[in-house]
């Protein structure tokens, strides 16, 4: 009876920590996706290894989710098979999070870099396509910088006339406040740096928030070994 009312309680835990698995999913779903929509709006492109990171998320997301689904039936039905599937899909979900991690780690530097090159990039057809012209107000406005490295950067734009910084590059964002400016009115720090300083800022987050899954992870695989040795052992769960 012993032995039953723990396996009760283990049973019990599990359940909870598959809820937990669900939330978990849609986390790192919704981190992806927001991922990629800054991604998309910091005008990176190309499959750098920075660019591959919100899918690699998305998609170990969806598969957690498919995973707690499956340790759900097989606590539910007490099947052997199942759970035993359950912790090994769960142990490969562990390996994937933690190769993204070391991936984002040692290729940091890379997406910095491919940032700053695609922006500086991006500042020559300011003039020639809205949708960049946009997207480049909006992080100048939002993130309060202007430029890759500084104002300067627009100097080297061809088709930017001479003397003349874009609007949202203003403290305060008048109409034409970008021609014949007074460097005193306009942001003097550029977007990269700024940029890299908030994705810094925001590294403890998420390293935290990762931490805390791979916490309620471990505990699944241990929970789902000792449902899986009380199955085995012939032991009846209700």
């Amino acid at each position: 009876m012993a032995v039953e009312g723990g396996m009760k309680c283990v049973k019990f835990l599990l359940y909870v920590l598959l809820l937990a698995f669900c939330a978990c999913a849609v986390g790192l779903i919704a981190v992806g996706v927001g991922a990629q929509l800054v991604l998309s709006q910091t005008i990176v492109q190309g499959a750098t290894p920075g660019s591959l990171l919100p899918v690699v998320i998305i998609a170990v997301g969806a598969f957690l989710f498919l995973v707690a689904f499956v340790g759900c039936c097989g606590a539910c039905k007490e099947n052997y098979c199942l759970m035993i599937t359950f912790a090994i899909f769960l142990s490969l979900i562990m390996l994937v999070e933690v190769a993204a991690a070391i991936a984002g780690y040692v290729f940091r530097d890379k997406v910095m870099s491919e940032f700053n090159k695609d922006f500086r990039e991006q500042m020559k057809n300011y003039q020639k396509n809205n949708h960049t012209a946009s997207i480049l107000d909006r992080m100048q406005e939002d993130f309060k910088c202007c430029g890759a490295a500084n104002y300067t950067d627009w100097q080297t734009v061809s088709l930017m006339p001479k003397g003349q910084v874009p609007d949202s590059c203003c403290i305060n964002v008048t109409k034409d406040c970008g021609i014949s400016f007074n460097v005193k009115n306009i942001y003097s720090e550029g977007c990269v740096e700024k940029i890299g300083g908030w994705l810094r800022s925001n590294v403890l987050v998420v390293a935290a928030a990762a931490l805390g899954i791979a916490f309620v992870e471990i505990l699944g695989i241990v929970f789902a070994c000792c449902l899986v040795k009380s199955i085995r052992s012939g032991y009846e769960v209700m």
